[in-house]
């Protein structure tokens, strides 16, 4: 299937649409409005006859006199697409490495997605066009392992065969493995050798099993590993790999995000990409950020520029909402690789050695007696400590001074710092319990931390919650949530409350039923035996099990469960079943991305931040640590320290453990 936005004009006439083009340049100032309509509505062959026509009609060079015409970014785009692909890829890797400074972004960018065939099609116009040797300018202006990949890339030698022989696909997994983690230093070569050469097909799987073997993602092995521009072209390498469509929606969205725009890329990919996979690359960018590829160039450029980039993109996403069998397939791996990945979730506070109750409680004491506060030295004891270790540091103090140690925190520590070292000495019941108070007590009501920690929470975790709440404020949880919630979003936290979800592992029959169910339910109209129905399975069935429903709900509807759920319904319901959705497929990302957006932009919220931090410090924060890098390109360490300050930063990089 041809999966290009761009297609063959039918009825073409290339000597007719040379005559319209020169009628259009010619005289005073430009139709530019001609020249795009009629451009970006014929295929790159029929172009390049254009061109052709032009010559014998007029004796005169199409793109010189488009490059005359024409200005700025316009020019630039224009004048791309009336060159065969294999030249633009020329052109651009030229203008890469011309002049001082090379461009490796575009090098890394084209190499590692293009195909062989591609790659010998570039190297041979790139021959033509300048006389020149592609590899041997290439060599000349790269060094180190970067031009050894680079190089391996220029063969265009990749496996093309889809034959995968097991034995292999676990040998390369292993040997990687050896290469980088196991070892001291990195032994380049392997990565090079493997990446470079096997089938797609074939990484693929050694991807999965390298998952498998060493509990992470390879491209996290990488990040680690690799550094500078070699680091870059691998990750490249990955992700096209996985799918050459999202490592362009990616770069895309990046181009295109923050401030400012990175038109040469736009244009690279928006030019390269038209007759090949814009379709696949549209579809992706619309699961992947929530809004089409079509609304963002929108947003983002003007005038005939953005008139002619919209029209190669092809349609908006936004409106049809219609999704592509490619990103179903991308969805259903991932649950795959969430159902096998046997991840050892591990925290960053673990129980301190030589632990000494009494000595602790003699330092805190000291800490806090007469004027002034040492909030170095509590910060110091409070995060490097176990919760139960601070369990029992609390009744030595009490023993030891006869005082309350909470009280005498509370009198001695203020704002951010207080919240996040009371919440520490508390037990994680206890904490989940105040919050919970916190966000149903007084007027309005915070729907999104009942979300976060009821959809969150394993059942031993909401049983001692029940007990806790039970126990500080003399009500059940079950009693408070329903009094201060109401229609859908009730009945889930009050099942969510009960903390009976099922625990044993998938049952495939029933799989198959459940996502017939949400699927039934998803594609006719009675809204009110939707919420229902998800209700009833998201909110009792065990997560190995719901992992197979979501797969399930691919094959049968092309969607992934999450557009299901943001199609149809709308504020905090459609938040409660996400949050459970993301926490099935993984948890730790999902604690990411609240961390990531709590602190992104203007303002911190604090208390999503702190409460994180509390909560997940001696479960899985090295885990969200690790998505968190591979999400944002950043580390969580990097993030709290430009966006906190004084004690509460110091306190909060203790929690978090060291730097990605």
């Amino acid at each position: 299937v041809y999966r290009g936005s761009v297609k063959d004009f039918p009825g073409f006439d290339a000597s007719q649409d040379a005559e319209a083009l020169y009628n259009a340049m010619k005289g005073f100032g430009s139709d530019k409005e001609a020249i795009l309509d009629l451009i970006t509505s014929r295929s790159n062959k029929q172009r390049v006859e254009i061109c052709q026509a032009y010559k014998s009609l007029y004796g005169k060079d199409l793109i010189a006199d488009l490059k005359y015409e024409l200005t700025g970014k316009f020019e630039r785009l224009i004048v791309s697409l009336m060159r065969p692909p294999a030249y633009s890829d020329a052109k651009e890797i030229k203008d890469a490495i011309a002049g001082i400074g090379t461009d490796e972004k575009c090098l890394i960018e084209i190499l590692a997605s293009r195909t062989n065939q591609e790659i010998h099609n570039l190297a041979a116009a790139y021959k033509d066009a300048y006389e020149r040797d592609l590899e041997t300018d290439i060599v000349g202006d790269t060094s180190g392992h970067f031009k050894k990949m680079l190089v391996v890339l220029l063969q265009g030698t990749r496996e093309e065969d889809n034959v995968v022989s097991e034995d292999l696909v676990e040998q390369d997994a292993k040997d990687l493995l050896e290469a980088g983690e196991l070892k001291w230093g990195t032994d380049e070569a392997q990565f090079i050798y493997i990446l470079g050469r096997r089938s797609k097909q074939h990484l693929r799987l050694v991807f999965d099993e390298y998952l498998k073997i060493s509990g992470k993602p390879i491209e996290r092995s990488i990040r680690g590993e690799l550094s500078g521009d070699f680091e870059k072209l691998m990750l490249a390498v990955v992700k096209c790999i996985r799918s050459t469509a999202e490592y362009f929606a990616e770069r895309l969205y990046k181009a295109m995000k923050g401030l400012g725009t990175r038109d040469n890329t736009l244009i690279r990919i928006m030019v390269s990409r038209s007759e090949i996979d814009m379709l696949d690359i549209r579809e992706v960018f619309r699961t992947k950020y929530e809004k089409s590829l079509y609304n963002m160039i929108k947003e983002d450029t003007s005038g005939e520029y953005k008139k002619a980039l919209l029209k190669l993109c092809g349609g908006d996403d936004d409106a049809a909402g219609e999704f592509f069998p490619e990103a179903a397939q991308v969805a259903y791996r991932m649950w795959e690789l969430s159902a096998v990945a046997k991840v050892e979730l591990r925290g960053t506070v673990q129980p301190a050695g030589g632990f000494n109750d009494d000595g602790d409680a003699q330092v805190l004491r000291k800490a806090m007696k007469g004027l002034g506060t040492d909030e170095g030295a509590i910060i110091e004891v409070v995060t490097q400590r176990s919760n139960a270790q601070r369990q029992q540091i609390l009744k030595a103090y009490k023993a030891h001074y006869g005082r309350d140690l909470m009280a005498d925190l509370k009198s001695e520590l203020s704002g951010s710092l207080a919240k996040l070292i009371l919440g520490l000495m508390l037990t994680p019941a206890q904490y989940d319990a105040k919050q919970l108070r916190k966000a149903v007590e007084g007027a309005g009501t915070d729907e999104s931390v009942l979300i976060e920690i009821m959809a969150t929470r394993n059942n031993r975790e909401i049983a001692a919650i029940n007990e806790a709440y039970q126990e500080a404020y003399h009500k059940r949880l079950e009693d408070d949530l329903s009094s201060d919630t109401s229609g859908h979003l009730k009945r889930i936290l009050v099942s969510l409350a009960l903390g009976n979800r099922d625990e044993g592992p998938e049952n495939l029959t029933q799989a198959h039923e459940d996502a017939k169910k949400l699927a039934d339910v998803s594609s006719n109209d009675s809204s009110d035996s939707l919420e229902t129905r998800f209700l009833s399975i998201l909110c009792t069935r065990s997560y190995p099990h719901l992992r197979r429903v979501f797969q399930e709900f691919i094959k049968m509807t092309n969607h992934d469960v999450e557009h299901a759920i943001r199609k149809r319904m709308s504020g905090d319901v459609r938040d409660a079943f996400l949050a459970i959705v993301r926490s099935v497929k993984n948890k730790p990302a999902f604690f990411a991305d609240k961390l990531y957006k709590s602190m992104k932009g203007a303002g911190t919220d604090e208390r999503t931040l702190t409460r994180i931090m509390i909560s997940r410090s001696e479960i899985d924060l090295l885990n969200i640590r690790g998505e968190f890098i591979d999400l944002f390109d950043k580390s969580l360490h990097h993030m709290i320290e430009k966006d906190t300050s004084g004690d509460y930063r110091k306190a909060l990089l203790a929690l978090c453990g060291g730097e990605d």
